[in-house]
């Protein structure tokens, strides 16, 4: 079964860090990408611009409806995501605790559907 797991933060977040622990930071996911790789569960994975980057498209009444920024109002941003291969949910809650997002954000798990 195919993972999505999306990350969410407040962007602020980062800037308040020290350069020791924005180092520390990247090196907790260095740890966590390579260990997702060895273990053969990780197919892609990426980070996305800032919230403010992004561009909702909308079709109502024929038109097409456009608008800078995120689909909603929120506290935290999707910031990035693994796609893993698990076998099932309980191994993908196991990697999304890994994810040191979850230690000051939250991580979602979306199952991707599998046309049967």
């Amino acid at each position: 079964m195919k993972y999505l797991l999306l990350m969410y933060a407040d962007e602020s977040i980062g800037s308040k860090y020290s350069q020791e622990e924005l180092q520390a930071h990247a090196q907790a996911w260095n740890v966590y990408m390579e260990e997702a790789k060895a273990a053969g569960v990780l197919l892609s994975n990426g980070g996305l611009d800032p919230a403010a980057t992004p561009t909702t498209v909308r079709i109502r009444n024929g038109k097409t409806l456009t608008t800078d920024g995120p689909f909603a109002e929120t506290h935290e941003q999707v910031g990035g995501y693994p796609l893993l291969e698990c076998k099932d949910l309980d191994e993908a809650i196991r990697w999304a605790e890994k994810i040191p997002t979850a230690q000051y954000g939250s991580v979602e798990i979306c199952p991707l559907w599998s046309p049967k």
